[in-house]
């Protein structure tokens, strides 16, 4: 989303009556992701450009890996109050808003670009709104490419009837679950910190990340195959209690939207510039990459998951692959 879009948006919905002492403002960044992703960095940059822009104003410190508590955990911070900037997936938004889960369809776009013409639409504006609404979120930006999503596995994967049987680690939301399913998989829950640990000892035989995270979290020690199915294209953001963003000083509100999005930015170029490093690095460590995925079976196979969702909006997938027809 353009940051005019985003200014003119906070300007319409006003700024709050009570400002917080500047002094005051310190905040946690979390994520469950490691050092060694394009998201740590992604983060480090929104530190600096906040910086940039309100000097000594704010404190930002990131606490990578899960330190302050599984994904689920994080939002019920954020929705109570808690000074804590999460690392927001639509997925987990769609447990307040469930139209948010749309956004991470299988196989929902075709190139990563395309997705800023949905933060662009009016019809996500909506979708803001209510999950400003109703869980107490401020949305800071959406825009940060994670990657798209493979599976790592003991076993190639070249189309759905290679997956049949397939244990694969999901984190605890629908859209995943259904998605494996309709792949031919069978979805097990795991935290991702646990995910190393249940590739190890068998408790699941695959998991599904982007590379950066797949080599980050070195999973191909216990397993050995990558196939670059690619049926999530993942993106991220920013997010943090409303009334807590609200009660901050107009130009703090203006520096971490601004900041946000431009990290998002940043972080979309870095992970789309570096797909072919980390195949080679996954190589390097003796994994092999298998490429020629039939995707069309894939996309073929998982777009029933689209109808699993009574809870949407009348027409959501419609009115979002209109959107991106544009």
């Amino acid at each position: 989303m353009t940051a005019f879009r985003i200014i003119a948006a906070a300007g319409a919905l006003g700024l709050a009556t009570v400002s917080a002492s500047a002094a005051d403002i310190n905040l946690r960044l979390a994520t469950v992701s490691s050092t060694g992703e394009p998201i740590y960095k992604a983060m480090q940059f929104f530190v600096e450009r906040v910086r940039e822009r309100v000097g000594d104003q704010v404190s930002i410190t990131i606490h990578p890996n899960g330190e302050l508590g599984a994904a689920l955990e994080v939002y019920e911070q954020v929705k109570i109050g808690a000074p804590v900037i999460q690392n927001s997936d639509p997925g987990y938004l769609s447990d307040y808003v469930a139209d948010f889960g749309v956004l991470n369809g299988p196989y929902l776009l075709e190139d990563p670009k395309d997705f800023a013409k949905i933060l662009e639409s009016d019809l996500f504006d909506g979708m803001k709104s209510r999950l400003r609404d109703t869980a107490s979120f401020e949305l800071l930006s959406t825009n940060w490419f994670f990657g798209a999503r493979h599976v790592i596995s003991d076993r190639e994967i070249r189309n759905p009837g290679d997956m049949s049987g397939l244990s694969i680690r999901v984190p605890p939301n629908v859209m995943w679950i259904e998605t494996i399913g309709a792949m031919g998989g069978r979805g097990v829950q795991l935290d991702w910190s646990e995910v190393y640990t249940g590739l190890s000892t068998g408790v699941v035989q695959s998991a599904e990340a982007p590379l950066a995270a797949l080599y980050a979290s070195k999973l191909y020690e216990p397993v050995k195959t990558v196939s670059m199915t690619g049926h999530f294209k993942a993106f991220v953001g920013l997010v943090m209690n409303s009334d807590l963003f609200a009660s901050y000083p107009p130009e703090v509100q203006e520096a971490l939207t601004l900041a946000s999005i431009e990290a998002g930015e940043f972080m979309t170029d870095l992970v789309i510039d570096s797909e072919n490093e980390f195949v080679e690095r996954l190589e390097a460590e003796g994994v092999t990459v298998v490429q020629d995925i039939d995707v069309a079976a894939f996309q073929t196979a998982t777009s029933k998951v689209y109808e699993a969702f009574p809870d949407w909006t009348p027409g959501l997938h419609q009115d979002i692959q209109a959107i991106l027809a544009d």
